[in-house]
Protein backbone atom coordinates (compact mmCIF):
# COMPACT_ATOMS: atom_id res chain seq x y z
CA UNK A 1 0.00 0.00 0.00
CA UNK A 2 1.34 3.19 -1.05
CA UNK A 3 1.52 6.42 1.29
CA UNK A 4 -2.06 7.94 -0.70
CA UNK A 5 -3.65 4.67 0.43
CA UNK A 6 -2.23 4.88 3.91
CA UNK A 7 -3.67 8.65 4.31
CA UNK A 8 -6.73 7.04 2.56
CA UNK A 9 -7.46 4.35 4.63
CA UNK A 10 -6.64 6.74 7.87
CA UNK A 11 -9.41 8.81 6.81
CA UNK A 12 -12.07 5.83 6.23
CA UNK A 13 -11.01 4.84 9.81
CA UNK A 14 -11.58 7.88 11.42
CA UNK A 15 -14.80 8.08 9.49
CA UNK A 16 -15.65 4.65 11.32
CA UNK A 17 -14.88 5.64 14.48
CA UNK A 18 -17.26 8.47 14.23
CA UNK A 19 -20.01 6.05 12.74
CA UNK A 20 -19.00 3.98 15.95
CA UNK A 21 -19.94 6.81 18.57
CA UNK A 22 -23.01 7.54 16.54
CA UNK A 23 -23.87 3.74 16.67
CA UNK A 24 -23.51 4.37 20.42
CA UNK A 25 -25.40 7.32 20.85
CA UNK A 26 -28.41 5.65 19.16
CA UNK A 27 -28.57 2.56 21.51
CA UNK A 28 -27.73 4.87 24.64
CA UNK A 29 -30.84 6.80 23.80
CA UNK A 30 -32.64 3.00 22.84
CA UNK A 31 -31.84 2.00 25.73
CA UNK A 32 -32.57 5.46 27.94
CA UNK A 33 -36.27 4.56 26.08
CA UNK A 34 -35.98 0.98 27.30
CA UNK A 35 -35.89 2.31 30.99
CA UNK A 36 -38.47 4.85 30.53
CA UNK A 37 -40.77 2.36 29.46
CA UNK A 38 -40.00 -0.85 31.41
CA UNK A 39 -41.84 -2.41 33.32
CA UNK A 40 -44.80 -0.91 32.07
CA UNK A 41 -47.97 -0.22 33.62
CA UNK A 42 -50.18 -2.87 31.97
CA UNK A 43 -48.91 -6.01 30.30
CA UNK A 44 -46.57 -8.51 30.45
CA UNK A 45 -44.00 -7.51 32.95
CA UNK A 46 -40.48 -8.60 32.03
CA UNK A 47 -39.67 -10.97 34.19
CA UNK A 48 -42.74 -12.90 33.02
CA UNK A 49 -41.16 -13.58 29.58
CA UNK A 50 -37.29 -13.25 30.19
CA UNK A 51 -35.86 -16.83 30.02
CA UNK A 52 -32.04 -17.91 31.56
CA UNK A 53 -31.58 -20.56 28.99
CA UNK A 54 -32.52 -18.23 25.88
CA UNK A 55 -30.01 -15.48 27.09
CA UNK A 56 -27.68 -18.12 28.18
CA UNK A 57 -27.42 -19.77 24.60
CA UNK A 58 -27.80 -16.63 22.44
CA UNK A 59 -24.54 -14.88 24.60
CA UNK A 60 -22.86 -18.02 24.69
CA UNK A 61 -22.82 -17.87 20.86
CA UNK A 62 -22.31 -14.23 20.59
CA UNK A 63 -19.60 -13.32 22.78
CA UNK A 64 -17.89 -16.58 21.49
CA UNK A 65 -17.73 -15.02 18.10
CA UNK A 66 -15.68 -12.43 19.38
CA UNK A 67 -12.81 -14.98 20.12
CA UNK A 68 -13.15 -16.74 16.82
CA UNK A 69 -12.55 -12.95 15.47
CA UNK A 70 -9.57 -12.85 17.25
CA UNK A 71 -8.47 -16.36 16.20
CA UNK A 72 -9.16 -15.23 12.22
CA UNK A 73 -6.72 -12.05 12.94
CA UNK A 74 -4.01 -14.02 14.43
CA UNK A 75 -4.32 -16.84 11.49
CA UNK A 76 -3.92 -13.49 8.94
CA UNK A 77 -1.22 -11.96 10.65
CA UNK A 78 1.18 -15.02 10.92
CA UNK A 79 0.25 -15.95 7.31
CA UNK A 80 -2.06 -18.79 8.81
CA UNK A 81 -4.58 -19.41 6.10
CA UNK A 82 -6.03 -22.77 7.73
CA UNK A 83 -6.21 -20.82 11.16
CA UNK A 84 -7.62 -17.47 9.13
CA UNK A 85 -10.25 -19.29 7.45
CA UNK A 86 -11.53 -21.37 10.50
CA UNK A 87 -11.37 -18.27 13.04
CA UNK A 88 -13.95 -16.31 10.40
CA UNK A 89 -15.99 -19.47 9.70
CA UNK A 90 -16.50 -20.35 13.46
CA UNK A 91 -17.32 -16.33 13.40
CA UNK A 92 -20.04 -16.15 10.82
CA UNK A 93 -21.21 -19.85 11.88
CA UNK A 94 -21.66 -18.16 15.96
CA UNK A 95 -23.67 -15.28 14.60
CA UNK A 96 -26.07 -16.93 12.55
CA UNK A 97 -26.73 -19.15 15.03
CA UNK A 98 -27.36 -15.98 17.09
CA UNK A 99 -29.30 -14.61 15.01
CA UNK A 100 -31.32 -17.90 14.55
CA UNK A 101 -31.93 -18.14 18.12
CA UNK A 102 -33.12 -14.22 18.78
CA UNK A 103 -35.61 -14.75 15.74
CA UNK A 104 -36.54 -17.83 17.21
CA UNK A 105 -37.02 -15.98 20.81
CA UNK A 106 -38.99 -13.40 19.12
CA UNK A 107 -41.04 -15.64 17.79
CA UNK A 108 -42.01 -17.57 20.70
CA UNK A 109 -42.99 -14.28 22.55
CA UNK A 110 -45.19 -13.38 19.65
CA UNK A 111 -46.96 -16.72 19.76
CA UNK A 112 -47.53 -16.44 23.27
CA UNK A 113 -49.02 -12.73 22.80
CA UNK A 114 -46.27 -10.76 23.40
CA UNK A 115 -45.66 -9.21 20.23
CA UNK A 116 -44.70 -5.51 19.89
CA UNK A 117 -48.03 -3.75 20.52
CA UNK A 118 -48.54 -5.27 23.63
CA UNK A 119 -47.37 -2.66 25.65
CA UNK A 120 -44.62 -0.16 25.68
CA UNK A 121 -42.31 -2.61 27.47
CA UNK A 122 -42.30 -4.79 24.59
CA UNK A 123 -41.69 -1.94 21.57
CA UNK A 124 -39.00 -0.51 23.55
CA UNK A 125 -37.26 -3.94 23.65
CA UNK A 126 -38.29 -5.21 20.07
CA UNK A 127 -36.38 -1.73 19.04
CA UNK A 128 -33.77 -2.10 20.99
CA UNK A 129 -32.84 -6.28 20.90
CA UNK A 130 -33.72 -6.11 16.80
CA UNK A 131 -31.58 -3.45 16.29
CA UNK A 132 -29.26 -5.20 17.62
CA UNK A 133 -29.45 -8.50 15.70
CA UNK A 134 -29.85 -5.93 12.66
CA UNK A 135 -26.01 -5.47 13.28
CA UNK A 136 -25.34 -8.85 14.06
CA UNK A 137 -27.24 -9.64 10.48
CA UNK A 138 -25.14 -6.90 8.37
CA UNK A 139 -21.93 -7.93 10.63
CA UNK A 140 -22.71 -11.63 9.03
CA UNK A 141 -23.15 -10.07 5.49
CA UNK A 142 -19.79 -8.16 5.76
CA UNK A 143 -18.43 -11.62 6.41
CA UNK A 144 -19.03 -12.55 3.27
CA UNK A 145 -17.01 -9.75 1.40
CA UNK A 146 -14.25 -10.78 3.49
CA UNK A 147 -14.39 -14.47 2.41
CA UNK A 148 -14.94 -12.95 -1.28
CA UNK A 149 -12.35 -9.87 -1.03
CA UNK A 150 -9.99 -12.57 0.36
CA UNK A 151 -10.57 -15.35 -2.78
CA UNK A 152 -9.73 -13.06 -4.74
CA UNK A 153 -6.56 -12.02 -3.32
CA UNK A 154 -6.80 -8.59 -2.28
CA UNK A 155 -3.41 -6.60 -1.43
CA UNK A 156 -2.26 -8.17 2.23
CA UNK A 157 -1.62 -4.48 3.54
CA UNK A 158 -5.63 -3.63 1.92
CA UNK A 159 -7.18 -6.63 3.11
CA UNK A 160 -5.48 -5.93 6.50
CA UNK A 161 -7.16 -2.61 7.42
CA UNK A 162 -10.12 -4.20 5.76
CA UNK A 163 -10.13 -6.44 8.53
CA UNK A 164 -9.52 -3.97 11.39
CA UNK A 165 -11.99 -2.02 10.71
CA UNK A 166 -14.77 -5.19 10.59
CA UNK A 167 -13.08 -6.14 14.21
CA UNK A 168 -13.98 -3.16 15.42
CA UNK A 169 -17.43 -3.22 14.34
CA UNK A 170 -17.87 -6.96 15.22
CA UNK A 171 -16.43 -5.93 19.22
CA UNK A 172 -18.58 -3.03 19.32
CA UNK A 173 -21.47 -4.76 18.66
CA UNK A 174 -20.29 -7.46 21.45
CA UNK A 175 -19.98 -4.56 23.70
CA UNK A 176 -23.65 -3.87 23.09
CA UNK A 177 -24.91 -7.14 23.70
CA UNK A 178 -23.08 -7.05 26.75
CA UNK A 179 -24.77 -4.02 27.96
CA UNK A 180 -28.28 -5.65 26.90
CA UNK A 181 -27.48 -8.71 28.77
CA UNK A 182 -26.52 -6.46 32.21
CA UNK A 183 -29.14 -3.84 32.00
CA UNK A 184 -32.13 -5.57 29.84
CA UNK A 185 -32.04 -9.10 30.81
CA UNK A 186 -30.62 -10.32 33.84
CA UNK A 187 -32.23 -7.50 35.87
CA UNK A 188 -35.82 -9.44 35.53
CA UNK A 189 -33.72 -13.01 35.67
CA UNK A 190 -33.24 -12.40 39.66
Amino acid sequence: MNDYEIALFKDKQMGFFIYLGVEAIMFATLFATYFIFTPAVKGPHPSDIFEWKSLLLSSFFLLSSSGTLILAEKGFTQGDKRKFLIGLGLTFIFALVFLGLEFSEFYRYVQEGYGISANTFLSAFYVLVGLHAAHVLFGACWMIVLFILYRKKTSTALYTEKLKIFSYYWHFVDVIWIFIIVLVYVPYLM
